[in-house]
């Protein structure tokens, strides 16, 4: 598989320059979409990307072949180069497949409002090498901009320590064409990086990631019988204390009737970001240290408005990002990624015991300690990545048997046939109904 990162690199001493030139750009694939929209029946039925690009370039571009196109779209851009002109045709041509695609699903379930195409937005041109961008030094280069009513070359100096971290770091990678984009008051080159990676197909040890809103993280490492080999948690409570004192910060400016606090919001997100920075880490540092194949989290839906006394708490959760970050680092070690069902993880004892109780319920000094119905006392979050390992295995067991198995195994264990209620007894017990059958 393809692994595409960006690094961005920051542009010294130049500021307001640019802007024209993504103005223009802006413009443009604004002019295109109109083109691309009037024109979609003919493009939608060219195959290939390329095509549908040189197909809408004959429509509105001049040359010696074709000297009167349908749109006239170089006299109201003029002396626009070619790499950006297709840059802006390829987003054009891209943002209007998305809009039909949606209205196509919108007119087969006619739920919500109906999509519409607005305009181009904020988008960024990419600077294609030679036309557009040349690497003239180990920290300066040059790319051709709008500036003084032209397109000229302008010569700019890259932040040093940007520079090393690509040389140093993406040395073995393909880098592919910068966009130019704007952050802040300051403007960047973004450099995508794509490089090539083998996944492992063997599943001999999975890590089950539970990840908490108390705790950081908890891993169990288990095999397909359902042996446990490590458990590892990660709490980090001066990181935790410290956004805690940041959000108690911005609540306290709120009661005086401040409303953007900028500065405090910042300095939140980088605490909170510090958190999901080490968790992503640590899941992987344990992958690493027992040399396991898959890493499975539970897929979380946290869309909608969050309500109750732990709203906050879900706002400033960085699951998804943690998520995201352990994707990329397992996937450059050929690890691969799962994601199970989240429903009961922590609420069904993973000995089968039923649903257990937790916090006051159950007259616990903690939430993060929960009690069986057999009475036994049990931590939560270790009990949940449990239940999220086994339920990987479940699902994966039953994929490689025939309808046949498949059936004769829910019969024997009917907890397997429902995957919201599975537990590691349930892994156990399909081992053993599979031991069975082997053997006769």
């Amino acid at each position: 598989m393809k692994i595409y990162s960006t690094y961005s690199v920051k542009i010294k001493q130049y500021n307001h320059i640019f802007s024209e030139t993504v103005t223009i750009y802006r413009d443009a694939v604004n002019f295109l979409m109109d083109v691309c929209l009037a024109e979609w029946d003919l493009v939608y039925a060219i195959k290939g990307n390329q095509a549908q690009m040189m197909y809408v370039e004959s429509l509105c571009h001049k040359t010696k072949e074709n000297s009167s196109p349908k749109y006239d779209f170089d006299s109201r851009f003029y002396k626009m180069p070619s790499y950006i002109r297709r840059a802006a045709i390829s987003e054009a041509i891209g943002k209007v497949s998305s809009y039909k695609s949606n209205l196509a699903n919108w007119k087969l379930t006619p739920t919500g409002k109906k999509p519409t195409l607005n305009n181009c937005g904020y988008v960024y041109p990419s600077l294609y090498r030679i036309g557009m961008y040349n690497l003239t030094g180990d920290y300066s280069a040059q790319i051709k901009i709008y500036h003084n009513n032209t397109w000229n070359w302008l010569s700019i100096s890259l932040r040093k320590s940007d520079m090393d971290y690509i040389y140093h770091r993406c040395n073995g990678r393909k880098m592919c064409a910068p966009t130019l984009q704007k952050r802040g008051k300051e403007w960047f080159l973004d450099f995508p990086f794509e490089e090539k990676a083998t996944l492992i197909d063997t599943n001999n040890l999975v890590v089950g990631v539970d990840l908490g809103l108390n705790s950081a993280c908890t891993c169990c490492i288990m095999d397909s019988k359902g042996t446990i080999y490590g458990r590892r948690f990660l709490r980090l409570p001066s990181e935790t204390d410290r956004l805690n004192h940041a959000v108690n910060r911005i609540k306290k400016a709120q009661q005086y009737g401040n409303r953007k606090m900028p500065r405090l919001w910042a300095k939140a997100k980088g605490i909170n970001d510090d958190i999901a920075v080490k968790t992503a880490n640590f899941i992987i540092e344990t992958a690493v240290m027992y040399n396991a194949d898959t890493i499975v989290f539970e897929h979380l839906d946290l869309a909608g408005k969050k309500r109750g006394s732990k709203k906050q708490k879900l706002h400033m959760w960085k699951a998804k990002y943690v998520q995201s970050m352990v994707t990329d680092k397992a996937h450059r070690l050929s690890m691969r990624i799962s994601h199970i069902c989240a429903w009961g993880t922590s609420r069904l004892a993973f000995d089968g015991s039923g649903r257990v109780l937790r916090g006051k319920d159950a007259d616990m000094p903690s939430y993060s300690l929960c009690k069986f119905q057999n009475g036994k006392t049990y931590n939560c979050d270790l009990n949940a990545s449990y239940n999220i390992a086994a339920r990987y295995y479940i699902r994966e067991i039953f994929k490689s048997c025939s309808v046949t198995d498949r059936l004769d195994i829910e019969a024997k264990v009917p907890q397997c046939s429902k995957r919201s209620t599975c537990t590691l007894a349930d892994l156990i017990s399909l081992n053993a109904v599979l031991d069975n059958i082997l053997v006769a």
